[in-house]
């Protein structure tokens, strides 16, 4: 039903359907509002009421466990596991496609890719297990890296901790790379970062990424495997408010990015109870495909040469897998991958 140009979600929906859409409105609040309400809550115990102890004794175990983030994090294969999971990806749907075998006795940096406006599909494959991930890749523990701001908040950090999310940082990829958390690891980037982020909209195949070349480095300090992930669907999830490059709106949000460490894009999806506007994102299927891995040789101190020449490498693996499989998951013919 239409209503002053706004499309309403019919009375009488199957309840699976209502479940699925409450699964992805929980996780779209929890992006986006859950650390600084954890933040307000715990000042509010903290200074107005009686309780106050609860939070200084939880102040006291975040100083004691504040590097876990980068030390592995602390994953929970029953919050992995939650039911609610499983009605997140079935809204979309989400679903992982694995091109190759990856060995357990190495370890991995999966570069993902778009990054879309909230990274579902990295969210549901890699920080659950709605999509399968440790069947269809058996021995391998995935490790989806989040900007480190988000740890910061009280509770907050401990929640996204279950799923098996870590600090995107030069010391917490160290630490899973390394052989603390043995082999078979594979830590997850998503590559484009927050300035990729306001690239994000339906039918657009921009990736930043030409001078992200940090990750490429530990590849080859660490001699883990590079293994690229394009995930089909993800910027169809959103509308973006145009932004095209040298506009004054893009100018003042890449300036915001560079103070703030993530992107304001200005988004909207579907509502609860309407399918025109709202912060819930549309139904739209995500396809995340996993590339075969490109085996790299450690090299402790890797010159500027061998990270470009690995760069290059990795960014034509990531070429072909988007050509090979773009017309299988809805993309035309003509659209190609925009480098920048």
């Amino acid at each position: 039903m239409k209503l002053f140009g706004i499309e309403f979600a019919p009375l009488w929906i199957p309840a699976e359907r209502r479940f699925q859409t409450f699964a992805v409105f929980q996780w779209t609040m929890c992006f986006l509002f859950l650390g600084f309400f954890c933040l307000g809550i715990s000042l509010y115990i903290l200074l107005c009421t009686s309780y106050y102890y609860i939070i200084l004794a939880y102040l006291a175990w975040y100083i004691y466990d504040h590097k876990t983030p980068a030390r592995g994090g602390r994953r929970s294969d029953w919050a992995r596991n939650w039911k609610i999971w499983h009605y997140f990806r079935d809204y979309f749907p989400i679903s992982l496609v694995k091109t190759a075998e990856l060995d357990p006795k190495k370890n991995y940096i999966f570069g993902y890719h778009p990054h879309g406006i909230m990274s579902a599909g990295a969210f549901c494959n890699f920080a659950t297990e709605a999509t399968g991930f440790s069947k269809i890749f058996a021995g391998i523990r995935p490790y989806l890296s989040i900007l480190s701001g988000q740890f910061v908040f009280p509770f907050h950090r401990d929640y996204f901790m279950c799923s098996g999310m870590v600090e995107v940082s030069k010391d917490s990829m160290n630490y899973v790379l390394s052989g603390a958390k043995g082999t078979g690891n594979a830590f997850v980037v998503v590559v484009g970062g927050a300035v990729e982020a306001l690239e994000a909209r339906p039918d657009n195949y921009t990736l930043t990424i030409k001078s992200r070349k940090g990750f490429v480095k530990m590849a080859l300090k660490h001699g883990a495997s590079l293994v690229p992930v394009f995930s089909f669907g993800e910027n169809e999830l959103f509308t973006q408010m145009s932004n095209p490059r040298g506009s004054k709106l893009k100018a003042i949000q890449i300036r915001l990015t560079k103070m703030l460490g993530f992107s304001p894009p200005i988004f909207h999806g579907r509502g609860i109870f309407n399918y025109t506007f709202g912060l819930i994102p549309y139904r739209k299927p995500i396809h995340t495909v996993v590339g075969k891995p490109i085996d790299v040789e450690k090299t402790p101190e890797p010159t500027s040469e061998q990270i470009e020449a690995l760069h290059n490498r990795y960014l034509n693996e990531l070429r072909e897998l988007f050509e090979q499989h773009k017309t299988k998951y809805g993309v035309k013919e003509m659209k190609h991958l925009v480098i920048e």
